[in-house]
């Protein structure tokens, strides 16, 4: 082969590469595929949006749902609905190449309105503790920003490996996660948040239950006796007042998180949105743990 050949043959392969299509695969496992990195993405959950800014694709959302309100830029960003009722005419008006569907939030029959858009979609719905940095990491190569990406799945990996390495072999604490008082609702061990519990040496008393969020009596709250009792709240932290979601409780005061006032409340969107927040509030959980070990007997 000529110089001149291997030169022309070395720039084909570079143009190549420089527009290779960018494929990822999604959460229902569909290949999704872009011919170039995506520049105008819409939303269609608040931990999309999260995960999106993340990645570094901040920049690029031209539409998110209410309640994308994290981090703070989010909140100037329009609105095409919520996930009862998304905003089509809107969302087709902002011209999107990319679409990031929250699998189970969106309504079906939406999902199939936007099919026939026949732009990209991307189904997120991280049910591991894992799948956050993965999906980080997969919005990335569709945005073109991988490096950036990969820095906060990283930064992620790492702060949940140091909660897992502190407090994952401590003392088993038994946790009762109330989502809803009325109906009272808890989560089963296949949620993402069972995970966390088990990362901070905790153990979900409702673990073998189905569905995933599944609605309880009290009276199995009370033969589970739980030692902690923890709810989603926002901004809340524990303190002498049980909080208002969790007084009921104080109804039964042999109850061992009763009797030893482990009644806990973290900001609900630090442990309900798979997003890189959640390892704070992993780790917020992990010290009420602690704390409730610290007041068993001597």
């Amino acid at each position: 082969m000529t110089l001149r050949r291997f030169m022309t043959s070395a720039a084909l392969f570079i143009a190549m590469q420089a527009h290779a299509a960018l494929t990822v695969t999604d959460d229902t496992g569909a290949t999704v595929t872009l011919d170039a990195a995506a520049q105008r993405v819409v939303s269609l959950a608040p931990h999309v949006t999260e995960l999106l800014f993340a990645a570094g694709g901040g920049a690029r959302i031209v539409g998110a749902v209410t309640y994308s309100d994290y981090p703070r830029e989010a909140r100037s960003i329009p609105r095409v609905g919520d996930n009862k009722a998304l905003d089509l005419e809107r969302i087709v008006a902002l011209k999107p190449d990319l679409i990031v569907v929250w699998r189970h939030g969106n309504a079906a029959r939406q999902i199939d309105r936007l099919r026939e858009l026949h732009v990209p979609l991307y189904f997120s719905e991280p049910q591991h503790i894992d799948d956050i940095p993965a999906t980080i990491g997969k919005l990335g190569v569709l945005l073109g920003t991988s490096n950036i990406a990969a820095d906060a799945s990283n930064a992620f990996r790492r702060d949940i490996a140091s909660l897992r390495t502190r407090y994952a072999a401590r003392p088993a604490v038994g946790v009762f996660y109330q989502v809803w008082d009325d109906p009272l609702m808890t989560l089963n061990g296949a949620h993402v948040f069972s995970e966390v519990i088990e990362l901070c040496g905790g153990r979900n008393v409702f673990a073998d239950l189905k569905p995933l969020v599944p609605t309880i009596s009290t009276e199995a709250v009370l033969s589970a006796n739980p030692e902690a009792i923890v709810t989603a709240t926002p901004g809340a932290t524990q303190s002498d007042h049980p909080l208002p979601a969790l007084a009921r409780w104080k109804q039964w005061p042999s109850m061992t998180a009763v009797a030893r006032n482990n009644l806990f409340g973290i900001d609900g969107d630090l442990i309900n949105r798979p997003t890189p927040r959640l390892a704070i509030g992993a780790a917020r959980l992990c010290e009420d743990l602690e704390a409730a070990r610290e007041r068993r007997p001597k």
